[in-house]
């Protein structure tokens, strides 16, 4: 058995969508996944942390699957806060990752259909965001209807 993927992301779930935020480090990848929780439960949606800063990949039935290791499970940490207990869960199916939007402009419309690989063999549909939206929940749920269902 091959050992999973272990990738610096945050995993979270919106209703039954999964959403994947991935980019460099201090993109403010825990701060936009706790933004986005935040406004689930106040839109009365089932929301949960699946994992932060460490990811582990796995595929089933060809979709890619999050995983949390153990020693983190229910933990994010919000720079300048510190770190925070969040409702969790252990794994879960990863719909989108979410990506950095251009801040400089250029690139004003990301390319439709956009496709990120996270790892060897292991890609999702991208969709990006700035992290100085006062609502990101609400920019991911225009750009892709089904969150939240």
């Amino acid at each position: 058995m091959t050992e999973a993927p272990n990738i610096h992301a945050t995993a979270i779930v919106v209703g039954r969508t999964g959403l994947l935020f991935s980019g460099p480090s201090g993109w403010g990848k825990s701060m936009l996944a706790f933004s986005c929780m935040t406004e689930a439960r106040r839109l009365g949606l089932f929301t949960a942390l699946v994992a932060d800063d460490q990811v582990l990949l796995s595929k089933e039935a060809g979709s890619v699957i999050a995983a949390c290791p153990p020693s983190i499970a229910g933990l994010i940490e919000l720079r300048g806060t510190g770190i925070v207990r969040q409702d969790h869960v252990p794994q879960a199916t990863m719909h989108y990752a979410v990506l950095p939007g251009s801040a400089s402009g250029e690139n004003r419309i990301p390319p439709e259909g956009e496709i990120v690989s996270l790892a060897a063999g292991f890609s999702l549909p991208a969709l990006r965001l700035l992290t100085n939206v006062p609502s990101p929940l609400a920019i991911l749920m225009a750009k892709a209807p089904d969150i939240g269902d």
